[in-house]
């Protein structure tokens, strides 16, 4: 199946070099604008996997598209038009270099964290006896610093103050967008039958306004665990269903590697990375309520109708 793993466009306007992020391809328009690409790559442990997952990209921007319009009442966004499945057209924000983490369950980063006998994270503390893939009483901010490039890393909220990374008060404005946005998450979800278990936000400043940035609520960003059932798991001490990349991660766990330096990325079979792609597309049924039109043919094709779609935008600015 053909994927799109990297884009070379240049737009009417285009200023500066192509930004190839882990999962999008970001052009600058003007200097005012950003055309955000998202690829069909994928990414686990801060690195790109060699391989590209069918419809990912097409799933994660609409996705995050249609949630970007029901959350907007809460956060204003950085969105202005989306002109193709694979592509979202936006005001270019100056970033906060810090990512909002929110946690629901105990469960991923923060469950290994706490198997390895850590009761502290980001200087969140978590009380003793709680089990893999517990509900938090209430759920726990746990930030990251914002790598260019190389893995981001745990941060408090004290040390982000202190190094200047946000003031104390946008940082007050950013972890009341970020519960109230997860609230609004994990409502939509459950109307789903899904419990969103975690999630991370991206923050920064347009005309110095604080606004949603990047993506919300997808796969890649967020984890969620399929609801019916989910106690019953628990009790007798299961994996919870869930629909996510995690299962990627743990696929390459199993193989040996976690993104430390000298391991080498394992070779994805053709029936797993189709297994993949079928997660996303679930994902977008079960999230959007309504079934999933592919729009990617080949990549050739495809990479001519993203042109010609963001074009028609870009040239009447």
């Amino acid at each position: 199946m053909n994927s799109i793993l990297e884009t070379n466009f240049d737009f009417k306007g285009q200023v500066g070099t192509i930004y190839h992020g882990k999962v999008r391809d970001v052009y600058n328009i003007l200097d005012r604008y950003l055309v955000m690409v998202v690829t069909d790559r994928i990414s686990a442990f801060d690195n790109v996997l060699p391989q590209g997952i069918p419809h990912k990209g097409q799933v994660l921007n609409q996705i995050s598209c249609a949630l970007m319009d029901k959350t907007d009442d809460i956060c204003p966004n950085w969105k202005i038009i989306s002109p193709d499945p694979m592509v979202t057209i936006g005001y270019k924000a100056d970033p906060f270099m810090v990512e909002m983490v929110i946690r629901g369950y105990l469960t991923g980063h923060a469950w290994r964290e706490y198997k390895a006998g850590k009761r502290s994270i980001c200087g969140v503390n978590m009380p003793d006896g709680m089990i893999e893939n517990q509900k938090f009483e209430t759920p726990i901010i746990t930030p990251t610093t914002k790598a260019v490039k190389g893995h981001d890393e745990d941060i408090s909220k004290e040390d982000i103050i202190s190094h200047d990374l946000v003031s104390e008060s946008d940082y007050a404005v950013l972890e009341d967008y970020t519960t109230k946005l997860f609230a609004r998450g994990t409502e939509i979800a459950d109307g789903m039958g899904l419990i969103l278990v975690d999630t991370k936000y991206e923050f920064g400043l347009v005309d110095d306004k604080i606004v949603l940035i990047d993506e919300v609520h997808t796969p890649d960003s967020s984890r969620y665990f399929i609801k019916k059932g989910y106690e019953e798991r628990q009790e007798r001490g299961e994996k919870q269903r869930q629909l996510s990349k995690e299962f990627v991660r743990e696929w390459l766990m199993d193989r040996g590697y976690q993104g430390e330096e000298g391991q080498k990325i394992p070779v994805m079979s053709e029936k797993f990375v189709n297994e993949v792609s079928e997660r996303y597309i679930e994902l977008y049924n079960k999230i959007l309520n309504e079934k999933f039109e592919p729009h990617m043919m080949n990549e050739t094709s495809a990479k001519e109708r993203i042109f010609k779609n963001v074009s028609e935008f870009v040239n009447a600015l």
